[in-house]
C-alpha cells in the first residue's frame, strides 16, 4: 500500500526542517514521520520534533481506503451485520497495521498506544463521529460543550475544566459529525438540517449530546456523558469509590422499602445534579421479572434495558415529527411522551417510569401515577420548595382546560415521595462538585390551604445533606406491608443526625 505526501504550507514547517520530506501524509504542516535536520540548523544530539498524537489526514485516507475495501467485500454476497462488523475491524486493523509498517520503514516506528489510538480513529471516522470519538472513550470526561470547530470545552470529574484541540478542520465539518450521528441515532429519526436545526440524541456510547446550528451564531453542541451507568442504591451509600456518596445507609433502606411498597416517586433538581444516577439506582430495585414500560425523549437510562436484569421491559422512544404541520399544530409524524403515556397504560403493567418531565406530557403522566403503583419521573427544579410550582407551571401548558387547582389536586393524588438531589459546585473556590440528597417529602395531599402538603421525612442536616427529620404518615401502612418500621428512624431524628459514612470534604467548612 502506497501514501502519496499531501501538500503544506511551508510556512507552518518545524523550526530548521529541510525541504526533503518522506513520502508520508502531514498534518498542521508537520510530518507523521520525524523531518530530517540539518547539522548547521541544529546539534546531532537534538530531539525531533515531536509527532503529534492523531494525523487526521492519514485518519481519512485510511477511511476511505477502508469504505472502498468494505464496499468491495460487500458486493455480491449476502452478510448478517455481525459478518459486516466482523470484516470491517478486521479491514481496519490491516489498514492501519500496513501505515504502521511504513511509518517504520521510514525510521520513526509508531508506539503501541499511538497506532492503537490511530485504529480508534479510523473506525469512528467511518461511523460518522470522527474525532468526537477521543472524548467518548475518556472516562474523566464528565461533560463536553462544542462551540463550533474549534472551541471544544471539557469537565471532568470533580469539576476540572480543559480546552482541547479542535474535533473538525471547520464548522461545515463539524455539522456533517452532527449529521451523521443522528442519522445513526437507533430506532427513530433524528435529523439536523435547515428544517429541523436542533438535535436531542443518545450517542452509540450512552452519552446524550444536544446540538443547534443555523439559529445559532456557529454550530453548537453539548454532550453528557454516562459513566454511571450500572448503578445501585448500595452503590450510592459509598459502597463505590468512584461514586460520591449520595445517600447515607437510612436513606438507602428507606428507599428500598418505598420502591418495595410501589410508592410513586418524583426525583427532582438542576440540571447536572445527578437525578438520572438517582432513578437509575432506584430502578435497580425494580425485580427483573417484573413487566414495566420506559418512556424517554431520547434512550437514557440504559441499564432499564439491559436483559440480564430487566427482561421484562418495555422501553419507548419519542419520535421527532416531520414536515408540514397538521391542523393540532404538530409536525407529520409526531410522537411525544404524551401520546406514548395512554399506549403504557394498555400494557398491563403497574410502574412507567418517565425519564424527563418538562412539558404538558407531566399532565397524563401524573393521571398515570393515580392509576399505577411505583411509578416514577425526574423533573427539572432549581429548590425544593419550588417542585410544587414547578408542577403547576408544566401542568398548565397542557391546555386550557387544566387549572392551578386541578394540577395541585392532581399531583397530591398522584405522588408519594418528592426526592431533591443537591449540587453544590466549589470548583470556583479550588474544590470539586458535591452531589448528594438533600430532601425526601412525603405528598400528604392538597391542604385546606388549596396547596401541596409535604412533610419533611429527611431534611438538611448540618452539612446540607439529608438527615431523618419526621416519621412517615401518608405512606407508613404501605411500608410496614414490606416489612419497613419507619420508627427505627426514631433514635435518629431525636439526635439530629444521619449515618453517613464519611465527612463532606468542603472548601468552606476549611475556610
Amino acid at each position: 500500500m502506497r501514501f502519496e505526501p499531501v501538500s503544506s504550507d511551508p510556512r507552518r514547517q518545524p523550526p530548521g526542517a529541510t525541504s526533503t520530506a518522506p513520502p508520508l501524509p502531514v498534518a498542521n504542516g508537520r510530518h507523521y514521520a520525524s523531518v530530517p535536520v540539518p547539522v548547521s540548523a541544529a546539534p546531532a544530539a537534538a530531539e525531533p520534533p515531536p509527532r503529534p498524537r492523531v494525523d487526521f489526514q492519514v485518519v481519512r485516507e485510511l477511511r476511505r481506503q477502508l469504505s472502498e475495501q468494505l464496499t468491495r467485500w460487500q458486493r455480491g454476497r449476502e452478510f448478517s451485520v455481525d459478518e459486516e462488523d466482523t470484516e470491517r475491524a478486521r479491514l481496519a486493523v490491516l489498514l492501519v497495521a500496513e501505515y504502521a509498517d511504513s511509518v517504520r520503514r521510514a525510521g520513526t516506528p509508531m508506539a503501541a498506544g499511538e497506532e492503537r489510538l490511530l485504529l480508534d480513529q479510523v473506525t469512528a471516522e467511518l461511523a460518522g463521529l470522527g474525532r468526537l470519538q477521543t472524548l467518548l472513550v475518556d472516562d474523566t470526561i464528565e461533560e463536553v460543550h462544542i462551540l463550533g470547530c474549534d472551541q471544544v470545552r471539557i469537565t471532568r470529574h470533580g469539576g476540572g475544566v480543559d480546552w482541547v484541540e479542535p474535533i473538525a478542520d471547520s464548522d461545515d465539518e463539524l455539522v456533517e459529525i452532527l449529521q451523521a450521528a443522528a442519522r445513526r441515532a437507533g430506532a427513530t429519526e433524528r435529523s439536523l438540517s435547515t428544517s429541523k436545526p436542533t438535535l436531542d440524541l443518545q450517542l452509540p456510547d450512552g452519552s446524550r449530546l444536544a446540538a443547534v446550528f443555523l439559529v445559532s451564531h456557529r454550530p453548537y453542541a453539548v454532550i453528557r456523558k454516562h459513566n454511571t451507568l450500572d448503578v445501585t442504591l448500595d452503590d450510592l451509600a459509598g459502597t463505590r469509590g468512584d461514586l460520591d456518596e449520595m445517600i447515607d445507609p437510612l436513606l438507602r433502606d428507606f428507599l428500598r422499602a418505598s420502591m418495595r411498597a410501589g410508592l410513586n416517586i418524583m426525583v427532582a433538581g438542576l440540571a447536572g445534579a445527578g437525578k438520572t444516577t438517582v432513578i437509575r439506582a432506584l430502578m435497580s430495585e425494580i425485580p427483573p421479572d417484573e413487566p414495566y414500560v420506559l418512556l424517554e425523549e431520547s434512550r437514557e437510562l440504559l441499564p432499564a434495558r439491559r436483559t440480564d436484569r430487566h427482561r421484562a421491559v418495555m422501553s419507548f422512544e419519542a419520535r421527532e415529527g416531520h414536515g408540514e404541520r397538521g391542523p393540532d399544530g404538530r409536525p407529520a409524524g409526531e410522537i411525544s411522551i404524551a401520546d406514548l403515556i395512554p399506549v403504557s397504560l394498555r400494557m398491563g403493567v403497574l410502574r412507567i417510569i418517565v425519564g424527563e418531565v418538562r412539558s404538558r406530557e407531566i399532565v397524563p403522566m401524573l393521571q398515570a401515577m393515580t392509576t399505577s403503583r411505583g411509578s416514577m419521573c425526574t423533573i427539572h427544579a432549581r429548590t425544593p420548595g419550588g417542585v410544587s410550582e414547578r408542577i403547576i407551571e408544566l401542568a398548565l401548558a397542557h391546555g386550557r382546560e387544566m387549572t392551578v387547582d386541578q394540577a395541585r389536586r392532581m399531583a397530591g393524588n398522584a405522588l408519594d415521595l418528592i426526592v431533591y438531589v443537591t449540587v453544590e459546585d466549589e470548583t470556583g473556590i479550588g474544590g470539586r462538585k458535591h452531589r448528594f440528597v438533600s430532601h425526601v417529602e412525603e405528598v400528604i395531599g392538597v391542604g385546606d390551604s388549596n396547596r401541596i402538603t409535604t412533610t419533611k421525612v429527611f431534611a438538611p442536616g448540618p452539612d446540607g445533606r439529608a438527615v431523618p427529620r419526621h416519621l412517615p404518615e401518608r405512606v407508613r401502612d404501605q411500608l410496614l406491608r414490606v416489612g419497613y418500621d419507619a420508627r427505627l428512624l426514631s433514635r435518629w431524628i431525636e439526635a439530629g443526625q444521619g449515618a453517613w459514612r464519611r465527612p463532606k470534604q468542603t472548601r468552606l467548612g476549611r475556610r
